[in-house]
C-alpha cells in the first residue's frame, strides 16, 4: 500500500475506537453513578452532566498546547501521547470509587486529548494534495461510525459483563491502536527546520493564523456544525414522543432519530471528500452549508416521526461534506509549519459547540420550543455561509484580479 493509505487505515481505526471510547459511556453514565452509591435521582442528573462535560471544558482549553508542541516536535509524538494517555485514563475509569473520582478522570482525559486534530494534522502533511478531501472524509468517517456505535457497544457490554469492564476493554483497545500507529504510521517531520521556527504563544499563534481571513470563518463552521446538531439533540426524545405519542417503541424510535444523521453522515464523508477533490472544497462546503441550513426547516414542520427521520437523514449528507472540505481547506491556508495549531484550534472550536450547543439549547427551548431551535440553526448556517462566501469566494476573485492586473 502507499504510505498514506497506511497512514490513513491506521488513524482510522484510531479515530474509530477514541470516539467509541468516549461515547460508550454514555447509555449506562447515570447507572454507572448509581452504582456507587448515589441515589437522588437530581443529585445523579447533575453529576452526570458535570461528568459529560468536564472532557469537552479542558479539551477546549487545551488543545491549542498540544497543537504547537506538535508543530515543534512531531505530529507523532502528540498522537502517540493521546492515544497512550487515553488509554490508562479510561482504563483507570474502571476503578473509580465515586463520582468526583469519574469527573476527575474525564477532565484528566480531556487535557490529555488531542488524538483527533494531530491525526488530521499528520495526515494532510503526508497525503498527495489531490487527495486530501477523500483522506479527510475517510477519517471523519471513522470518528463519525465510532461515535455512532459507541453508545450501542456501551449498551450491549453493559447488560453482558457489566459497567467496570468496559472501560478495562476500551483501554486495552486504545493502546493496541497507539501501539500500531507507534510502528506503522509515519510522517515527513524535520526537527531541525522545526526547531528554528520562532517559539510564540498560543495568543500570538492565533493572531497569525487570523492573518488568513478565511480560517475564522471555517473555525465557525465547525463550531455552527456542533452547536446546530447539540442545541436540539437533547429535546430529540420529547419530541419524537410528541410526534409518536404514547406507546410502544418510543426509545427506539428516539434512539433511530438521533442516529440517523451520523449513519448518512459516516456514508457520504468519503463521496463528498473525493468530489471536493475534483471541483474544489469551497463549493461542496458552499453547498453543504445551504443544504444543511435548509435540512432544518422542514424539521421544524414535520408531523410524524418518518418525516422527521427522513429530513434527519438528508441532514447528516450534507454534514458530511463539510468537516472534509473545513479540513481540507484549514490546510490550504495555514503557514507551513503551524498546520498542528491551525487544527487544534478547529478543534477546540468543536469542543466549544459540544459545550454550547446543549447549554444554550437548554435554556432558549422554554421560549422558542425544539422547532424553534431548528430555525435558529438554520439561520446561523446561513448566515456562516454568507461569511464563507465572502472570505473564500471574494478573497479567490481578488488573487485572480491582482495576478491579471
Amino acid at each position: 500500500m502507499v504510505r498514506w493509505r497506511i497512514n490513513l487505515t491506521v488513524l482510522w481505526i484510531g479515530q474509530f475506537l477514541v470516539m467509541s471510547g468516549m461515547t460508550m459511556i454514555t447509555p449506562f453514565l447515570p447507572l454507572y453513578i448509581q452504582d456507587m452509591g448515589v441515589t437522588d435521582p437530581h443529585e445523579v442528573a447533575v453529576w452526570a452532566g458535570l461528568i459529560f462535560a468536564g472532557n469537552f471544558v479542558t479539551s477546549f482549553i487545551f488543545q491549542p498546547i498540544w497543537g504547537g508542541l506538535a508543530d515543534r516536535y512531531g505530529r507523532k509524538v502528540m498522537l502517540l501521547r493521546s492515544g497512550f494517555g487515553m488509554a490508562v485514563v479510561m482504563t483507570l475509569m474502571g476503578f473509580a470509587a465515586s463520582p468526583s473520582h469519574l469527573l476527575m478522570l474525564r477532565v484528566l482525559n480531556g487535557v490529555i486529548s488531542g488524538f483527533m486534530p494531530a491525526a488530521v494534522a499528520l495526515l494532510s502533511t503526508t497525503t498527495p494534495r489531490d487527495k486530501i478531501g477523500f483522506a479527510m472524509g475517510t477519517l471523519q468517517s471513522g470518528g463519525v461510525a465510532g461515535s455512532i456505535l459507541g453508545p450501542f457497544i456501551g449498551g450491549l457490554l453493559a447488560e453482558w459483563i457489566g459497567f467496570r469492564p468496559i472501560f478495562y476493554i476500551t483501554g486495552g483497545l486504545l493502546f493496541c491502536a497507539s501501539l500500531v500507529a507507534l510502528f506503522l504510521v509515519k510522517e515527513n517531520f524535520d526537527p531541525a527546520m522545526a526547531k528554528k521556527q520562532p517559539k510564540i504563544s498560543i495568543l500570538e499563534s492565533f493572531n497569525v493564523l487570523k492573518q488568513a481571513k478565511e480560517l475564522p470563518s471555517l473555525y465557525a463552521v465547525t463550531f455552527i456544525i456542533q452547536f446546530s446538531m447539540l442545541s436540539s439533540m437533547p429535546l430529540i426524545p420529547l419530541f419524537v414522543q410528541e410526534l409518536h405519542g404514547p406507546g410502544n417503541m418510543l426509545a427506539f424510535y428516539a434512539g433511530l432519530v438521533g442516529s440517523v444523521t451520523g449513519f448518512s453522515n459516516m456514508l457520504a464523508s468519503p463521496l463528498l471528500g473525493r468530489w471536493s477533490d475534483r471541483i474544489g472544497p469551497e463549493k461542496i462546503l458552499a453547498v453543504c452549508l445551504i443544504g444543511a441550513a435548509l435540512s432544518f426547516i422542514p424539521q421544524a414542520l414535520v408531523t410524524n416521526i418518518w418525516q422527521l427521520f427522513a429530513s434527519r437523514f438528508m441532514l447528516g449528507v450534507f454534514m458530511g461534506g463539510m468537516l472534509p472540505c473545513v479540513q481540507t481547506l484549514i490546510r490550504r491556508y495555514t503557514p507551513n509549519g503551524m498546520e498542528s495549531r491551525a487544527y487544534s484550534f478547529n478543534a477546540s472550536a468543536l469542543s466549544l459547540g459540544n459545550m454550547m450547543g446543549p447549554i444554550i439549547g437548554g435554556a432558549v427551548s422554554g421560549w422558542l420550543s425544539i422547532r424553534g431551535l431548528f430555525i435558529m440553526s438554520t439561520v446561523m448556517m446561513l448566515a456562516n455561509a454568507l461569511w464563507v462566501r465572502q472570505t473564500l469566494f471574494h478573497g479567490r476573485a481578488s488573487d485572480k484580479t491582482e495576478i491579471q492586473s
